[in-house]
């Protein structure tokens, strides 16, 4: 069933009228962060999961049963499948042009919009094929369909060959992609066998229908140079696995696939995979259409939605009253969760598909959840009954943290007498509570009067904190700031450390929009991350974004955030009268409590970045951050030298 349910049609349906073209691609080579998130090591391997995901969709859609991801010794990757094969045909918007240049050379043009030729895909926005192509140096297109083998090649985005037939292939179907990326782009950095070897197993995981092979000429630790991955169980396996070894609360996790129809009438399906562990941190990895979503989003939401009904219905059915204290906060403590969606439609908050947002998919997702969820329970007491208590001792825990905490709170704050002074909200409980630290007292000023007094705190900050990384023990607890700011927060640093503790729910590090105050925060955050982790893993930590600009126009006034923006907005006009007046803030002590409120501390309004840890390999954060922050001057000038071509733009 579930391959007539995400079936694309016969391969006949497939053809040049099934690809829509929407616009012209524009400067992806000068702005890639708009397309890939950037230009650093993890953007540059995601151009390899965008040709994968075209793949994958030809797996899901019912077309290909296999998948080959190869490393060559020269760093060229190339992701082959026995799908359709792309249609080279001539496109009906511009019959000189093969169908598959225009996938590869044209911006938002792909055969995915309309829905008629995929139910459920990666990659809905059109920009995949063409984006990886602009991004390398050279792109080869082998396509085998119709027992016929044709070829295109490109260099950075522009073909230098016509599409040419290469022969026979009565035995081949399917699409082979070979590219570098571009060093003009990327500078040294390389592919690495160790991420596309764990990036071509976690697809594996994802969709049990499909075989992923792959292969590498380089040697690389203990990556296979070849394997083959099929995985039945799917995201069971997956838990499992990383599970392994450890105590858990059930013998086997609570793992399910349940198919349905969203409001419209659209098909899809949920996969999911849940345990609990006493010895293990908690962690939740989410997908939609096989890609992943480091920032959850709406199907995330609905998973824990279920969860947390569920087991508070249990402990009411077995008499256990403490289990309506039990909160999604509890869930996630030893939690380890795996929940994967196929829709036809998603969306994302930006580009690179980070965060789920359709609204209806968390609905779904909680329907198709919690009935499975409850009958799990009644057919395995034994496990229910150990998740339950483990859950209960958590909420009671959080709770005795909570009273101690807001006892302590008021002496907390009197304790506060040094410069940088704390003015505190009103609320009691944590939940929806925020501290914004900021520079100095011009901006702590202007805070005042733009904060909402209930929830939001102002903590200003003299000059730039002292950098962690390296310190000795007794500068870091003899440094005025940093006393300051831990006895803000209500806690200890280091091993000293309890997240339970902190007294507030959003720590916003909000500082000027220069180079000076993105130092500072890059100060703090080498802080918090070398000292407080878990308040960063457990998504405490955020940056504010405050304009550099204010452009006012008669009576219309617009707030832009760098040089870029600002120009672009002027071009257009804003829709005033008069002439464009344009005042840079040169400090947030320069804004007004009203500009301040409406651009950074207003959360109707304001816009932030919760800061993430995205470790691909084990300690790849901590590496970086020693390189940029710690003590050895080689390793930061090294840093430089590498990616100093990178900068586009210098603001001195």
């Amino acid at each position: 069933m579930a391959n007539d349910l995400l079936s694309g049609g016969s391969p006949d349906d497939y053809n040049a009228d099934s690809i829509e073209v929407l616009d012209d691609m524009e400067h992806v080579r000068l702005r890639p962060g708009m397309y890939i998130g950037g230009k650093d090591d993890r953007a540059m391997h995601h151009m390899v999961a965008e040709i994968i995901d075209n793949s994958m969709d030809e797996a899901v859609a019912g077309h290909a049963t296999w998948i080959e991801v190869e490393l060559d010794e020269n760093r060229n990757v190339s992701i082959t499948d026995n799908g359709r094969g792309i249609p080279t045909d001539p496109h009906p918007s511009d019959p000189k042009k093969s169908t598959l240049e225009i996938i590869f050379c044209t911006l938002n043009a792909g055969g995915k919009f309309s829905g008629k030729n995929y139910e459920t895909s990666g990659g809905l926005n059109g920009v995949g094929s063409s984006v990886v192509n602009a991004l390398s140096d050279h792109l080869r297109v082998e396509v085998a369909r119709n027992k016929e083998l044709v070829a295109m090649e490109f260099q950075r985005g522009a073909p230098t060959t016509k599409l040419e037939k290469v022969g026979a292939a009565p035995n081949r179907r399917g699409t082979k992609v070979t590219f570098h990326p571009d060093p003009e782009i990327f500078g040294s950095l390389k592919l690495k066998p160790a991420k596309l070897f764990a990036m071509a197993r976690s697809k594996a995981y994802l969709f049990s229908g499909v075989e992923i092979r792959w292969k590498t000429a380089i040697a690389d630790g203990d990556t296979p140079m070849q394997a083959k991955f099929h995985f039945p169980g799917g995201l069971a396996d997956y838990l499992n696995e990383r599970l392994e070894g450890a105590t858990t609360y059930a013998d086997k996790p609570f793992a399910g696939t349940v198919e349905f129809m969203d409001k419209f009438q659209e098909p899809g399906k949920v996969d999911w995979a849940i345990n609990w562990s006493p010895v293990r941190d908690g962690f939740i990895q989410s997908y939609c259409n096989t890609v992943p979503t480091p920032e959850g989003g709406t199907h995330e939401a609905g998973l824990w939605a279920a969860i947390l009904k569920g087991i508070r219905a249990y402990g009411e059915r077995v008499g256990n009253k403490k289990a309506k204290q039990i909160t999604r906060d509890d869930l996630l403590t030893g939690g380890a969760a795996l929940v994967s969606v196929f829709i036809r439609d998603p969306q994302y908050v930006g580009q690179t598909k980070d965060r789920l947002s359709n609204e209806n998919v968390q609905k779904m997702v909680e329907g198709a959840v919690r009935d499975h969820f409850d009958t799990w329970l009644a057919s395995d007491t034994k496990s229910a009954g150990a998740i339950l208590d483990f859950l209960v001792l958590r909420a009671e825990e959080r709770l005795r943290r909570k009273q101690e905490k807001e006892t302590a709170r008021k002496s907390a704050t009197k304790k506060l007498r040094l410069p940088g002074k704390l003015t505190d909200c009103t609320s009691k409980d944590r939940a929806g509570t925020e501290l914004f630290i900021v520079e100095g007292d011009s901006a702590g000023g202007s805070g005042k009067g733009a904060r909402n007094r209930e929830k939001q705190a102002l903590l200003p900050l003299k000059g730039k904190i002292l950098n962690v990384l390296g310190a000795a023990s007794n500068k870091l607890t003899s440094n005025a700031e940093i006393n300051d700011l831990c006895e803000a927060l209500g806690v200890g640093m280091g091993t000293k450390f309890n997240v339970d503790d902190l007294r507030y729910d959003k720590i916003i590090i909000m500082t000027d929009a220069d180079v000076d105050g993105a130092h500072i925060a890059s100060l703090l955050m080498t802080f918090f991350f070398t000292q407080m982790r878990p308040l960063i893993d457990q998504g405490h930590l955020y940056l504010a974004c405050p304009p550099l600009y204010r452009l006012t126009q008669g009576a219309r006034r617009v707030y832009v955030a760098d040089d870029a923006e600002k120009e672009a907005v002027m071009a257009k006009g804003l829709g005033g009268k008069g002439k464009i007046d344009v005042q840079r803030f040169k400090g947030l002590g320069e804004m007004d409590a009203k500009d301040l409120k409406e651009t950074t501390m207003d959360p109707a309004t304001r816009k932030l970045i919760r800061v993430t840890v995205h470790d691909e390999e084990p300690g790849e954060t901590a590496d970086l951050v020693e390189r940029l922050m710690g003590k050895k001057p080689e390793l930061r000038f090294q840093y430089i030298q590498e990616n100093a071509k990178f900068v586009e733009e210098l603001d001195v």
